[in-house]
């Protein structure tokens, strides 16, 4: 092995100052957003602050005191933490820019005598330095079309939010002759104020305009600029769309693989992308939403090539700004992933049903028992089927009912649903459909999980039909397992199952008693208790599924972009809310 030659810096030492750098351009921002807010709601600090750019002082950079200053500050402070290149370029020539006015300024005696102002510059070149000595920390792309977009929103804005301006001063002009200003004068005060709360209004005598008015009208120019910025500054969206080579090198790579994982046909979602490992042995598949790179179950393929694929994907999430997470791994894929630098976080569990154990006999049984002899002796019946051997015809009047038949207009599920229903290419799928003499009345689809198994996707049902008739389904798809070669079903995810399970125990402690009141509060809008009750009825065996994050400071973004993913979040479509069939109904289903 070579040695280090006294007084040459390694490669350790330059990322070790490189990351210092780094650290202290994000606290220097956050330090001057904290003050600056803190100087618009005390009043007598940030007067002295604006006293300092007013007068003969001059403030370091971004120190001006108010919550357009603060707000600014704040914003770059998050743009650089995630690493972005632009917002290093443009705090790069705002810094320079301010130093070069400071400089020049205290050429001149009446600035020079303060030592404030010697302060000011001291401060703003030693963050200029860190800016430099960081550079290498900032290499976060962002998308190519984000200044077109920029320019676009800052001219559209701005004509919006002045003609605004003007209108409202119109209406809260207090001056005893309000019709002698004209219109572009109101204008042209309302832009003024969007600058500006402290112009002086000696130019505008037929225009006055009480407080409310003129704050108003500066908040909504701080949201303008916050909108620019972030226009600039955003995250790349559009990836590469999987292809049909990748595709095709999925599910080889699951037919050889796919009895790992019970998620693992999720990956052939339309709307992911993927990151394959140098030897295509293995992959990750993701898409992003909200500036997070957000993947799903174990990466596909051999395991001892996993390492590969997450490498790729974590440098790719890095180059562009990501946060990378993962919802829904295993225990196994958790452990992998924990190994490259994420933290880990138990959602819940999956109930898988392992059939060689399964037994209706029993107490704990009696209650699924009775619901399948009661819908049994309604009448009801059931067929089972591979999607293959459907005639298209009938397969489109499925998706057609699987439609109607859903709660609301969004199509939920990411991690545990593949998000579509009828493709030609899902041949192996297996469809249950549940018949009320010639009427269909409720339908569950599962895909494949290997050769063996099975993995619950859709449930739906009439909702005119009878209570329990999911629970006769699934119990005559066990029936039917070795028709089908299958030994293990996968049925829904339990979120927080162990809070249900343990909370409810004797001896059980205040947190997590409150824990479980919490959750069963919120179970009345989402389905968390409910599906916890539901899969419990079989006594599956419960597989522990976990959250991968990098940075604690990214769970809760992590957490709306995952919400937004599964369909949780987002704006319904207003009409067909409104002429929505009363008729269908979406059961528990992931």
């Amino acid at each position: 092995m070579g040695r280090v030659q006294p007084g040459r810096r390694t490669d350790g030492d330059r990322t070790s100052l490189s990351r210092f750098c780094y650290l202290s351009v994000l606290w220097y921002l956050r330090a001057v957003a904290f003050v600056n807010f803190l100087a618009a709601v005390w009043v007598s600090f940030g007067n002295d602050i604006r006293r300092h750019n007013d007068d003969e002082f001059f403030t370091p950079y971004l120190l001006t005191a108010g919550f357009f200053s603060g707000s600014i500050s704040l914003f770059l402070a998050i743009t650089m933490r995630r690493r972005k290149r632009a917002a290093w370029i443009l705090n790069l020539v705002l810094a320079g820019l301010f130093l070069a006015l400071a400089v020049l300024a205290l050429g001149l005696p009446v600035y020079r005598q303060h030592v404030q102002n010697w302060v000011s510059v001291s401060v703003t070149a030693l963050f200029i330095a860190l800016l430099l000595g960081g550079r290498r920390e900032f290499r976060a792309k962002g998308d190519r079309s984000n200044p077109k977009l920029a320019a676009v929103v800052a001219v559209v804005g701005f004509l919006t939010c002045s003609l605004l301006a003007a209108a409202l001063v119109t209406v809260s002009n207090t001056d005893p002759h309000p019709g002698r200003s004209t219109f572009v004068q109101r204008w042209h005060y309302g832009v003024l104020r969007m600058v500006s709360l402290a112009y002086d209004d000696i130019h505008f005598g037929d225009i006055t305009t009480p407080g409310w008015a003129r704050v108003l009208i500066n908040i909504m120019s701080t949201l303008l600029v916050l909108l620019v910025l972030y226009a600039a500054f955003r995250s790349r969206r559009a990836v590469e769309e999987m292809t049909e080579e990748d595709r095709r090198g999925l599910r080889a790579l699951l037919e050889r693989y796919g009895n790992r994982d019970s998620l693992g046909y999720f990956a052939l979602r339309h709307d992911k992308s993927v990151v394959w490992s140098p030897s295509r042995k293995s992959a990750v598949t993701y898409r992003v939403v909200s500036g997070v790179s957000l993947a799903s179950g174990d990466p596909i393929g051999d395991p001892e090539a996993w390492p590969g694929a997450i490498d790729r994907w974590l440098a790719q999430a890095r180059l562009h700004g990501w946060a990378p997470a993962v919802i829904g791994a295993s225990e196994e894929g958790g452990t992998i992933y924990a190994r490259h630098g994420l933290n880990a976080l138990e959602l819940g569990d999956e109930a898988v049903v392992d059939l060689d154990e399964f037994t209706l006999e029993g107490r704990a049984m009696r209650g699924v028992r009775q619901a399948y002899n009661r819908i049994d002796r309604a009448g009801y019946d059931v067929s089972v089927h591979r999607h293959e051997d459907i005639p298209p015809e009938e397969m489109a009047e499925l998706v057609r009912l699987a439609d109607d038949w859903r709660d609301g207009d969004t199509e939920r599920g990411f991690s545990m649903a593949l998000g579509r229903l009828g493709d030609p290419q899902d041949g192996r799928c297996v469809m249950v459909l549940c018949r009320d003499g010639e009427r269909l009345c409720g339908l569950l689809s599962f895909v494949p999980w290997g050769d063996e198994g099975l993995s619950l996707d859709i449930m739906r049902r009439d909702r005119d039909s009878e209570n329990g008739l999911f629970e006769f389904m699934v119990l005559k798809l066990i029936e039917r397992a070795d028709e089908l070669s299958i030994r293990q079903i996968s049925l829904n995810f339990a979120m927080f199952r162990s809070v249900f399970e343990r909370g409810s125990r004797l001896g059980a402690g205040p947190v997590l008693r409150l824990w479980r009141s919490l959750l069963s509060f919120f179970s009345r809008w989402w389905q968390i208790e409910s599906l916890y009750r539901a899969n419990a009825k079989y006594r599956p065996i419960w597989e522990p599924r976990y959250l991968l994050f990098e940075k604690s400071a990214d769970v809760l973004r992590i957490t709306v972009a995952s919400a937004r993913a599964e369909g949780f979040l987002g704006a319904p479509s207003l009409p067909k809310w409104l002429h929505r069939r009363r008729t269908g109904h979406g059961g528990p289903r992931r």
